[in-house]
């Protein structure tokens, strides 16, 4: 039967703003309600921010009604204005038509489009907007937006202020644009809820006067929460930058890495966003994990339910044997090769012509170095180690008995610096 989402996903934190929560609880216990998401593909890949609205989509699935995901190549070509100091760089009709195929794919993962009556729906914006004439867009919608309610909204109002960043009339017809889509689906797809970022709101609220004033209907909208970090970041960064879920981007072992480093005090909250486990498993496995903090049980719990997700079940398997043997809870010498080729995508790799090589040339070559007689003197120090094994003289060779599979040799300097040698041929 299908449930309230709003009560379910406000419990979890999810829910920052609703429009008519009772009316729409009513209409989400009583049948199926069809919701949708924009998704705007200024890139080829979405990253962990934009999984928050994606989760939202799949929870409203779970929750026994049909979601929508829409591709926004239409709108992609002018660009959200929405939160942004300057006018974005347009791309070609190619470029955005090509980033909404990749985000398509990548949606494929976590909504369900063989589901009965509550099957999931993907659409692209650009097929209805295309063949709307510039005369008819001004006619039909652009008459129900005065002017001085757009301009009236914050991230509007400050670029008008500020002569060194206008905003153009091409971004101020995105808001139209993006209205017009939650209409032109209300009446065509029976579409009644639009979600988004509470970035979104505006926007929504737009869509939702539009469908009042020109199809006589009544639309209803949800935001969800801004998701930071303890220490006040926006959540999906990493050193490297955005967390992507396109591979290419960001390797799954990143991937991987980025959820197992989520700090202690973030951990529930990104069970309750991004997993589908229910609010008692998660305190269970809160309870169990604040009383062996050492283990970051909750850290890996949402690492592999993500990747597994994201890059498949093989895939998680592999990032995961690999974080384990550079963490020390796996044999590097228990490695297979394809392992150790993970391994090599991810830490300094160096080849080595041939061997027997003088453990200090080995360290040289590797990079974890700069010089013999700092090779000499960390050996010494015993803060050297040769497969996981530390090696106290600095005369060690390694040899071909040393070789793991794949040719691969690892080094550790000190407890965190992990390298591979390779013999190359």
């Amino acid at each position: 039967m299908p449930q309230n989402f709003c009560k379910i996903m406000s419990r979890r934190g999810f829910v920052e703003w609703c429009s008519h929560p009772e009316e729409l609880g009513r209409k989400m216990e009583s049948g199926t309600v069809t919701g949708y998401v924009g998704f705007d593909p200024s890139a080829d890949s979405l990253h962990v921010g934009n999984m928050v609205p994606i989760m939202g989509l799949a929870w409203l699935q779970r929750l026994g009604h049909r979601p929508i995901a829409l591709a926004g190549g239409g709108t992609g070509l002018i660009g959200d204005p929405s939160g942004k100091t300057k006018e974005r760089q347009l791309l070609t009709e190619e470029r955005v038509a090509y980033n909404a195929e990749c985000i398509k794919a990548q949606l494929t993962k976590f909504l369900d489009f063989d589901r009965g009556g509550n099957s999931a729906v993907m659409v692209n914006n650009h097929d209805w907007l295309s063949g709307i004439s510039f005369i008819e867009f001004l006619r039909d919608t652009g008459k129900y937006f005065p002017v001085n309610s757009l301009i009236n909204r914050e991230y509007v109002r400050s670029r008008i202020d500020d002569p060194d960043k206008s905003i153009t009339y091409t971004e101020l017809s995105y808001i139209l644009m993006q209205a017009y889509d939650f209409d032109h689906m209300y009446r065509t797809m029976g579409c009644t809820l639009q979600m988004g970022g509470n970035d979104q709101q505006g926007n929504i609220i737009g869509g939702i006067d539009l469908i009042r004033k020109r199809s006589e209907g009544q639309g209803y909208g949800i935001t969800f929460s801004l998701l930071l970090t303890a220490s006040g970041q926006k959540f999906g960064k990493s050193e490297e930058g955005a967390v992507y879920l396109d591979p290419k981007r960001t390797s799954p072992y990143k991937f991987y890495q980025f959820w197992i480093n989520a700090d202690d005090r973030d951990a529930e909250r990104l069970h309750n966003i991004y997993s589908f486990a229910g609010l008692e498993d998660i305190a269970a496995l809160m309870s169990s994990h604040r009383a062996h903090p050492e283990r970051r049980e909750a850290q890996r719990a949402i690492a592999w339910e993500m990747t597994s997700r994201v890059h498949g079940g093989d895939v998680a398997l592999r990032v995961k044997e690999a974080s384990e043997v550079l963490f020390g809870e796996r044999d590097v010498k228990s490695a297979d090769a394809a392992l150790l080729d993970t391994l090599a995508a991810e830490i300094p790799t160096s080849g080595v012509s041939s061997l027997p090589i003088a453990l200090p040339d080995a360290l040289l070559a590797s990079g974890g170095v700069s010089s013999k007689g700092e090779a000499r003197r960390k050996i010494k120090e015993g803060g050297v180690y040769v497969n996981g094994e530390r090696v106290s003289e600095d005369s060690a060779m390694i040899s071909s008995g040393d070789l793991l599979l794949g040719g691969y040799v690892q080094l550790r300097v000190g407890k965190k610096d992990f390298r591979l040698i390779r013999l190359n041929g």
